[in-house]
């Protein structure tokens, strides 16, 4: 049966970086890494849909029902074919992209917790705690460089949807999670490997992940 672990904390929280930290700890093809992004409803195909007034950042932007069932398939060791997301166009392309089971898959993203039926599916949960100014600053710093945005355009919609979405929908995941990580390295980017390997350290001693790591001898 394939591990599911989930990775989940705010936008810039560093999870992603976490996330592929992990997979890359493991042995060659011995994990995949998942986005939730990829699950996010298909927005462009909604009536009147308008990308500036949708809240991306609300848990019902994501089709979680699809995801659930894809991720219960994939943990029952059958391939799936997952929704392939346009972050240009806000909606799903005409392909889908074919998943196989692996010994494990890791799954990062601000809601990947946030709905009970989905959280159940996980057998190892964990929440990046990373402070909101320098959590902040990242998404700032991204969306610029990587998506276009204007400085202004990106305060608008952190203080609109994205602070709040965080603030009602991911901290409070923070609970059910069984590893808090906290980032204390206040770097507004995560470039150090010791930094990144000092955060993803209390999981690669876990009893579940420790057999999987580069190294370790295959079951």
């Amino acid at each position: 049966m394939t591990l599911l672990i989930a990775i989940t904390g705010g936008s810039g929280s560093g999870k992603t970086t976490l996330a592929e930290a992990l997979v890359a700890a493991m042995r060659p093809g011995a994990a995949a890494l998942l986005s939730e992004d990829d699950w996010y409803v298909d927005a462009a195909a909604l009536p009147d849909f308008d990308p500036a007034v949708f809240d991306f950042d609300d848990v019902a932007a994501r089709d979680h029902t699809l995801m659930t069932a894809q991720l219960a398939e994939l943990k029952a060791g059958r391939a799936v074919d997952a929704p392939v997301y346009s972050m240009e166009t806000h909606g799903r392309e005409a392909f889908t992209r074919r998943i196989e089971p692996a010994e494990a898959i890791v799954v990062e993203g601000v809601h990947a917790l946030s709905t009970p039926a989905l959280a159940a599916l996980y057998d190892i949960k964990v929440f990046v705690d990373t402070p909101a100014d320098i959590r902040f600053i990242r998404r700032l710093l991204r969306d610029q460089v990587e998506r276009g945005r204007t400085p202004d355009s990106v305060v608008d919609q952190y203080l609109k949807t994205v602070r709040p979405g965080h603030e009602r929908f991911t901290e409070p995941t923070r609970a059910v999670a069984d590893f808090v990580v906290a980032d204390a390295t206040a770097a507004v980017r995560l470039a150090d490997p010791q930094d990144v390997l000092r955060l993803a350290a209390p999981l690669l001693v876990h009893p579940l992940i420790r057999p999987l790591l580069a190294g370790a001898a295959a079951p």
